[in-house]
């Protein structure tokens, strides 16, 4: 509300606060970072830094043996074996992990502009700098034991980032069949919603079809058949759930999740190891093709946990319709940098395959079979879910019947 505000030159000058901001979000992108605490751009600078961090944990796994060799000094490098590879990548998200959580624990709460907290979340950036490299190293100088504990915690930590974003993006996909279905745009958007639909489930039948033809060339790849069966069978459960008189949810919703079941599918697929039979094109040179799909998935992370990480209204599972004020805050700044702690323990288990013994090599992310199979385990999770938004209304309204009689 206040962005809108702010933005359309609403801004009472009496108000110090708003008038602050405003000033602020009339400036450049570098004005913003440097004079002021600004949370509009402060997200954008974490993202920043998460990619750079990324990408750290990619130079470390892929070119650590040849560019840092000043590790051998350090005894807990052990000549510099255990800083490298799979060890350098944990070390790495452990220290981003540090960050971030520690930026939760100073902002959860947070709930106005004008406070404290809010002004360390969006300001204070050189000190945060400087906090998060200091964080970033001191990590390699802890024993091995140490980092494959945290390599073992960060196997969970991975899998709440997954949920999370899992139950982000079913809400946003009901938030948008809800206002399509609403009284106020029903009209409006009935023709563009069965338009929406109808290209969602062409893309998912031909994506599917084309997953049969790439990833099944003999019959022998059984393991495969079943996978992109069942995503046509799990499409094909949603539909019909959706569609029950009971429920009535219409195309729309089982059609997004269809390409996000689909994209799953085809992403634990394009995981299994590429010296498998049933992979076509499994050559395993560095070509140009396998630079950019790295380049993609690292950006598809940053973009995933941020998106993610502004979405705190997803876990209001009791909506209820509150009167924003000028001076609160436009995110959940604790949520935020909750969801980038998971995130980097997510982005270690995508570079190392989710195995710190498993070898990845140069410009590989998310290989392996253990790769595989989380994919599919939160395929089918995601299938359940929104099966379970979709009956829950239905089964608490049944319970409460039962209790009043």
């Amino acid at each position: 509300m206040i962005v809108e505000k702010l933005e359309g030159g609403m801004v009472d000058t009496s108000n110090s606060i708003s008038n602050r901001y405003a000033k602020l979000l009339e400036g450049s992108w570098l004005a913003q970072f440097r004079y002021g605490s600004n949370p509009w751009m402060a997200r954008y600078v974490y993202s920043i830094m998460f990619l750079l961090a990324n990408l750290l944990a990619w130079a470390v796994r892929d070119y650590g043996p040849s560019a840092l060799t000043e590790m051998k000094r350090l005894k807990s490098c052990q000549g510099g074996k255990d800083c490298l590879g799979a060890e350098g990548v944990l070390r790495v998200s452990m220290g981003c992990f540090i960050f971030y959580f520690t930026m939760f624990l100073s902002t959860a709460g947070t709930s106005k502009l004008h406070g404290r907290k809010e002004t360390w979340h969006s300001g204070w950036w050189s000190a945060k700098i400087f906090l998060m490299i200091a964080l970033i190293v001191l990590p390699f100088f802890l024993p091995a034991v140490m980092i494959m504990i945290y390599g073992a915690i960060a196997h969970f930590g991975a899998g709440v980032f997954l949920l999370i974003q899992l139950i982000s993006i079913i809400s946003f996909i009901t938030w948008l069949n809800d206002c399509c279905l609403s009284e106020k745009y029903a009209e409006r958007c009935h023709i563009h919603s069965m338009l929406l639909a109808t290209v969602a489930y062409i893309i998912c039948i031909f994506g599917i079809i084309l997953m049969y033809i790439w990833y099944t060339p003999q019959p022998s790849c059984l393991l495969n058949i079943f996978f992109i069966t069942w995503t046509l069978v799990l499409l094909q459960l949603m539909t019909s759930v959706s569609l029950h008189p009971k429920i009535n949810a219409g195309f729309l919703t089982p059609g997004f999740m269809g390409l996000y079941v689909v994209f799953l599918c085809w992403s634990a697929i394009r995981s299994e190891p590429p010296d498998d039979k049933c992979l076509r094109k499994s050559e395993t040179s560095r070509d140009w093709l396998t630079i950019i799909s790295f380049v993609v998935a690292v950006l598809a992370i940053v973009i995933a946990t941020f998106s993610t990480g502004i979405d705190s209204k997803c876990f209001q599972f009791r909506k209820k319709e509150k009167q924003e004020e000028d001076d609160d805050v436009p995110y959940g700044f604790g949520f935020f940098h909750i969801v980038f702690a998971t995130g980097a323990m997510y982005f270690a288990m995508l570079l190392i395959g989710w195995n710190s013994h498993h070898p990845m090599k140069k410009w590989t992310i998310d290989v392996g079979w253990t790769s595989t199979w989380v994919r599919v385990v939160n395929e089918w999770l995601a299938v359940c879910v929104y099966l379970w938004m979709l009956v829950a209304p239905i089964v608490w309204k049944n319970r409460q019947v039962d209790v009043s009689t």
